[in-house]
């Protein structure tokens, strides 16, 4: 059990707990009802379920994840262009963004798959250091997606 400005009173059973707690007009909190014993703490709990909202909200402002990057190319594009959308790939994964893919098909293009896959092992190559492939290259109409995520 721990008292209001975080000093331990050592281990008390639960009735006794309650009754310190309502004599000092405050309620009983759990803390960590994985241990054992169980801690708990005396507490205004309006104030410390505030306190805690207060904190969770917070780290979801400072949290950035979880967010997906699309970068579009198409089969026949040149060397140079191909190396600058690696460029972005590499600045979102150092941001701990994902990256979907996509290769665009057009027209004859749709014959001609194996180009498609050429440039995704190009790039599987060219990010192999800094990410990895999450979701296989899959076709989804005329587009070949696939779904890199940033190694941890």
């Amino acid at each position: 059990m721990i008292d209001l400005d975080g000093t331990q009173l050592g281990i008390k059973s639960t009735e006794e707990a309650l009754r310190i707690a309502q004599n000092r007009g405050l309620d009983l909190v759990e803390i960590a009802a994985q241990n054992n014993p169980p801690v708990c703490k005396l507490a205004d709990f309006s104030k410390f379920r505030y306190e805690r909202e207060k904190k969770l909200k917070e780290a979801r402002k400072k949290h950035k994840g979880g967010q997906v990057k699309e970068l579009r190319v198409r089969p026949k594009i040149g060397g140079h262009d191909l190396q600058i959308k690696i460029q972005h790939m590499r600045e979102f994964f150092a941001e701990r963004d994902k990256v979907r893919f996509t290769i665009v098909f057009r027209g004859r293009e749709m014959e001609h798959r194996e180009i498609g896959s050429s440039l995704v092992t190009k790039v599987k190559d060219s990010v192999a250091d800094v990410a990895f492939v999450e979701q296989e290259p899959q076709m989804e109409g005329t587009r070949m997606n696939l779904l890199f995520a940033p190694k941890k």
